[in-house]
């Protein structure tokens, strides 16, 4: 089964000739022109790559990526026209999988997808074979070993696996494993966290799947 690129560039012409390039090398290509509907077109749609303008009519690359992390992990490709905007979108840490700076070459950026597809199957891979959560029974295993989680700490666990590339900070994460408002302090978040590195080092000193963000947060690790 082919893997599907969305292209979300509005120079039509482009997006034609780097479609077609992506065509001929075996993938399944969508094209957006504007910045208005790529979340709705993502949110229904499966894509297993975008590569994604900055510069875009109806809502501009940073905002759409922001928008694309809140629920989906998807690999981004950020395009500019200027070498020193990719400078300063590295410097905002983003999290961007590349960056490519117009004119590209189609076949270079043909390369480069194929690059990031392929790390991020072999990524897949190495976090499934050290951890493994089931949802329905709230059962972790880490390398096939069952780890005993209360709720706070498995749905702290399970809301970084499902956010990998995100930084989440004490707040946040308290609205989320808080829903009904109680009053709680940012050390219990650090106490969770705490647990829950303790818990599932127990099994293996050298997993450690939630890193400290200094002055930020917390964000998933493996």
């Amino acid at each position: 089964m082919s893997q599907n690129i969305l292209i979300v560039e509005d120079e039509q012409s482009l997006a034609q000739v780097l479609g077609e390039y992506l065509s001929q090398s075996g993938f399944s290509v969508s094209i957006l022109n504007d910045g208005l509907g790529v979340i709705d077109w993502v949110q229904n749609n499966h894509v297993d790559l975008i590569i994604l303008d900055l510069m875009l009519p109806g809502k501009n690359g940073l905002d759409i990526y922001r928008e694309l992390r809140v629920f989906s992990n998807v690999p981004v490709v950020m395009a500019t026209a200027r070498i020193d905007e990719i400078d300063r979108l590295i410097g905002l840490e983003l999290g961007a999988d590349d960056y490519i700076c117009k004119p590209y070459s189609p076949r270079e950026v043909v390369v480069r997808v194929r690059n990031i597809l392929h790390r991020s199957v072999d990524d897949v891979k190495v976090t499934a074979q050290v951890l493994s959560i089931d949802e329905k029974t709230m059962k972790v295993l880490v390398k096939g070993k069952e780890v005993s989680l209360t709720r706070a700490e498995f749905g702290l666990l399970l809301h970084f696996y499902q956010h990998k590339d995100q930084v989440f900070n004490r707040e946040q994460l308290m609205s989320k494993i808080y829903s009904d408002n109680r009053v709680v302090t940012d050390r219990t978040i650090d106490s969770h966290i705490k647990n829950l590195r303790k818990k599932i080092q127990s099994v293996d000193g050298e997993v450690d799947c939630i890193q400290s963000i200094y002055g930020v947060g917390y964000k998933f690790a493996l």
